[in-house]
């Protein structure tokens, strides 16, 4: 794909996963015999639109060092944050100097390794032109309910125009570091890109990807994981033969 801009991965990897109950951090549990985060890289070291890949680690990270990883494109290390946000912005500060206010970041958790290469290409080509951004995401099909502290319904939310906030979460490097930095200043706590964008003022665009690029969380998350990696190696088998 032909770009006007460059288009940078950043990839936060420097969360612990409690919720996995997993002494290793969840983005390097063995998925299919490679690592969660090998699988995650790789749909963005495949796609030619992608000029480099930030991998942000923790400090104290001692399985990142002993991977052995091979891409095509050039991945570098920046260092973790107290929060995500605070990582996310540490990977656009190491891209100072390189890239451009108006180049694009695309900024991807590590620990969502199926994202389809199909999406991926859409969301690219979807905001390649636009001013502003967007995210994948898909609209909520269940029944949404709001509860209590105590775990009891409090309410029935409509679901109609809600959206599953999906990543990668695509936007201008210039306007995303200055949203991460002023919703930081104002201690706000941004639990995505979008979520910055909206507060400086902004309207990122939804783009519908699929709901298998899930995010692993639970312990049941890997297996499910596993079944979507095999279902689309089989198809990419079938395609080729």
């Amino acid at each position: 794909m032909n770009n006007k801009h460059n288009i940078w991965v950043v990839i936060p990897a420097a969360g612990v996963g409690r919720r996995m109950g997993s002494d290793v951090p969840k983005q390097y549990l063995v998925l299919n015999d490679t690592p969660v985060i090998e699988h995650t890289i790789r749909v963005f070291d495949l796609d030619d639109a992608i000029s480099e890949i930030v991998v942000v680690v923790s400090k104290q990270d001692e399985y990142w060092p002993s991977l052995n990883i091979k891409t095509t494109k050039s991945i570098s290390i920046a260092d973790g944050g107290k929060e995500r946000c605070d990582s996310v912005l540490n990977g656009l500060k190491s891209l100072e100097g390189k890239a451009m206010d108006d180049d694009w970041v695309l900024v991807h958790d590590a620990a969502r390794p199926c994202l389809r290469k199909d999406d991926l290409s859409l969301l690219i080509k979807s905001l390649l032109q636009h001013e502003v951004g967007g995210i994948l995401a898909t609209p909520v099909r269940d029944t949404m309910k709001r509860s209590t502290a105590t775990n009891v319904i409090k309410e029935t939310v409509e679901r109609e125009n809600l959206w599953h906030a999906l990543t990668p979460q695509m936007f201008r490097f210039g306007l995303l570091k200055s949203a991460l930095e002023s919703a930081l200043n104002q201690d706000k706590a941004v639990t995505d890109e979008a979520s910055a964008i909206e507060l400086a003022g902004y309207q990122p665009v939804l783009v519908e990807g699929h709901s298998d690029n899930l995010k692993i969380t639970r312990p049941e998350d890997l297996a499910l994981a596993a079944f979507f990696l095999r279902q689309a190696n089989q198809e990419h088998k079938e395609e080729i033969e």
